[in-house]
């Protein structure tokens, strides 16, 4: 048993999140079986916004990992720490998860050495369980707990890919950016601004994406476009907002940050427009 308060962890407020497809109805029956979810998609696109909506509408408390090149297999399952007391074992992220049937979402899970994403193995098959092998405990997972894995497929390569025998314990989702009509939508209400100024801010993105493997890594995100429109709304020129949220983050090339800055101009030539001009 956990003593750890799961309502902690619930998500409390309904997060904005507008459906691009059937994602919300697959998702659901996915959770009906507790069958294991893999999302893929470039960065920015919303998978984690999805995974929290998702968590909000199922009632479920939700624990998220950020994973990076340093994360231990300790980092995921728990330790041995000292105190005044000796020694006491606290569960990570994802023994917790599993004792009190939250959903797991382990973000970026290929920025993780391979030899730690393992130990989800007997989490993604029919034993739902949990070696905790320096405590001497086998966790069974509750019967609510789901786990939920995203990566973005765009940046991977031979040192940082998921094994097969990863892959196939999951059922998948593909996530893109979406069509012109809904980000707009999506971008003039989390950044409250006016639906022209957003579809602009979709044109000039668009542009960027056509650039992908011809100069840049990933094109501009919808996450940038919010926060360029964020910062229209607090009377930041649009050019200049643009240069701050979808110029600079990109590339420190030169001659692409010419490119995208040329992409700015045509969609706003205009210096000042404020988000209720």
């Amino acid at each position: 048993m956990s003593d750890v308060d799961a309502s902690q962890f619930l998500v409390t407020k309904e997060p904005y999140y507008r459906a691009v497809s059937d994602e919300i109805e697959r998702y659901d029956a996915a959770y009906d079986v507790r069958m294991p979810v893999m999302l893929k998609g470039p960065t920015g696109c919303g998978k984690s916004r999805f995974v929290e909506y998702m968590a909000w509408k199922l009632e479920r408390p939700l624990i998220t990992v950020a994973c990076n090149e340093d994360m231990t297999a300790s980092d995921l399952i728990g330790r041995f720490l000292l105190d005044i007391n000796g020694t006491k074992w606290q569960d990570g992220p994802l023994t917790q998860a599993a004792r009190i049937g939250a959903i797991c979402y382990l973000d970026e899970v290929v920025e993780a050495r391979q030899d730690t994403t393992v130990v989800i193995h007997p989490l993604t098959d029919h034993r739902r369980q949990l070696p905790l092998e320096k405590k001497g405990e086998l966790v069974d997972a509750h019967p609510d707990f789901q786990i939920v894995i995203s990566y973005n497929p765009g940046y991977q390569s031979l040192m940082k890919d998921l094994k097969q025998s990863t892959k196939q314990r999951f059922g998948a989702m593909s996530f893109d950016y979406p069509s012109t009509e809904i980000e707009s939508e999506i971008i003039a209400h989390e950044a409250g601004i006016r639906p022209e100024i957003a579809d602009r801010l979709v044109q000039v993105a668009q542009r960027s994406r056509n650039l992908k493997g011809h100069g840049l890594d990933e094109g501009m995100s919808t996450r940038l476009l919010i926060y360029a429109g964020q910062l229209i709304t607090k009377g930041i020129a649009a050019p200049a907002a643009c240069q701050m949220a979808l110029v600079e983050p990109l590339t420190d090339d030169p001659d692409m940050r010419d490119t995208l800055e040329a992409a700015v101009k045509t969609f706003f030539p205009e210096q000042p427009l404020s988000a209720g001009e």
